[in-house]
C-alpha cells in the first residue's frame, strides 16, 4: 500500500514501464523492514495462516467474501508483499503462488511462513509480464499490490485475463481514483482538492541525481473499467469500503477524518466469461 507520510508536490513527466518497475523494486526493497514493522500486525503477517485484509479500512475477505470459496483453486496473488493474503488462502485449501517485484518483501514472506503448515511458492517478477502459461489459474487477486505502481495497467489487466481460466475471477484492490485530487495528508489539508481528477501524469519522486525512486500512476474510474473490459473481463462489482466507526488509527493518507467523507479504496470484482478462449 501507499507510503506513510504526506508526499511532496508531484513531479511531472511520463514514466515508462521499465523505470516504474525499477523504482518500485528499489523502493519496496528499501522500505520492506520498516513497512512490515509498522503494518505487519494489521495485515496479519504475524498470525499463523495469515490474514486477508483488503485495505486500510480493515475490510477482511473473511467478512466480504469477494473471492468466493477458494478451496481447491489454483490462485495467483499479484504484489503479494509478505504474503499474508496468500497464506490465508492456502490455509483454506487453495493452491497459491505469490508474486512480487521486491525481494525484500518476499524475504518477509519466507520468514512469516515458517509457522505455517503449507508454504506458499513465491516468484520474484514484475506484474506487466507474468511468467505463467495461459489459463494457469482459477483466481487472480491483489490487495493493493502492483496495480497503482505499474505504468501500463491495461497490460496488467490483459495479463491477469490471459493467465485466468474461463470462468475465473480477477479481484483487486487499489487506491480509489478520486483520491488523486487530494494531498496524501490524513488531516484537514487532505480534504482540499489540489489536482484535477483528469490529470493522469504519474506521481514520482527522484533522488539528487534525477533518478526516479518512487512512482504511482493514476487512472480514472472510467479508465479502469475500460481497461478491464478491453482485457475481455466482465465487471461484477466495485466495492468502496466505508471507514469503520471503531477504527481510529491512521495509515498514511487514510484516516477516520477522510474516511468518513469519501472512499480511499476501490475493489474491482471481475470475471473471465466461461466461454472465453
Amino acid at each position: 500500500m501507499a507510503p506513510d507520510s504526506p508526499r511532496p508536490p508531484r513531479v511531472l513527466g511520463d514514466i515508462d514501464s521499465a523505470t516504474s518497475e525499477s523504482a518500485s523494486r528499489s523502493w519496496w526493497d528499501g522500505q520492506a523492514d520498516d513497512y512490515q514493522a509498522e503494518h505487519g500486525s494489521f495485515l496479519g503477517n504475524d498470525v499463523a495462516g495469515g490474514d486477508f485484509v483488503w485495505g486500510p479500512e480493515r475490510l477482511r475477505e473473511e467478512e466480504a467474501g469477494l473471492l468466493g470459496d477458494v478451496s481447491g483453486l489454483d490462485v495467483l496473488e499479484i504484489g503479494c508483499g509478505a504474503a499474508p493474503c496468500a497464506r490465508w488462502m492456502t490455509a483454506r485449501g487453495a493452491r497459491v503462488v505469490g508474486l512480487d517485484v521486491s525481494a525484500g518483501m518476499l524475504t518477509h514472506a519466507v520468514e512469516a511462513m515458517r509457522a505455517d503448515a503449507r508454504p506458499v511458492p513465491l516468484v520474484l517478477a514484475g506484474a506487466e509480464q507474468l511468467p505463467f502459461a495461459d489459463a494457469s489459474f482459477d483466481l487472480v487477486t491483489s490487495a493493493f499490490g502492483a496495480v497503482p505502481f505499474v505504468a501500463d495497467s491495461a497490460q496488467l489487466m490483459r495479463e491477469a485475463s490471459r493467465v485466468l481460466r474461463p470462468g475465473g475471477r480477477w479481484v483487486f484492490a487499489t487506491n480509489h481514483p478520486m483520491r488523486w485530487m487530494f494531498l496524501d495528508d490524513p488531516g484537514p489539508e487532505g480534504l482540499l482538492v489540489q489536482l484535477s481528477y483528469f490529470n493522469r501524469t504519474p506521481y514520482s519522486e527522484t533522488d539528487a541525481d534525477g533518478n526516479v525512486t518512487y512512482v504511482e500512476h493514476h487512472r480514472t474510474m472510467g479508465d479502469r473499467i475500460r481497461e478491464i473490459v478491453a482485457a475481455g473481463l466482465v465487471v461484477e462489482d466495485v466495492v468502496e469500503p466505508e471507514w469503520p466507526d471503531d477504527l481510529d488509527a491512521e495509515w498514511g493518507q487514510w484516516s477516520p477524518l477522510r474516511g468518513a467523507l469519501f472512499p480511499g479504496t476501490a475493489i474491482f470484482v471481475t470475471r473471465k466469461p466461461a466461454g472465453a478462449a
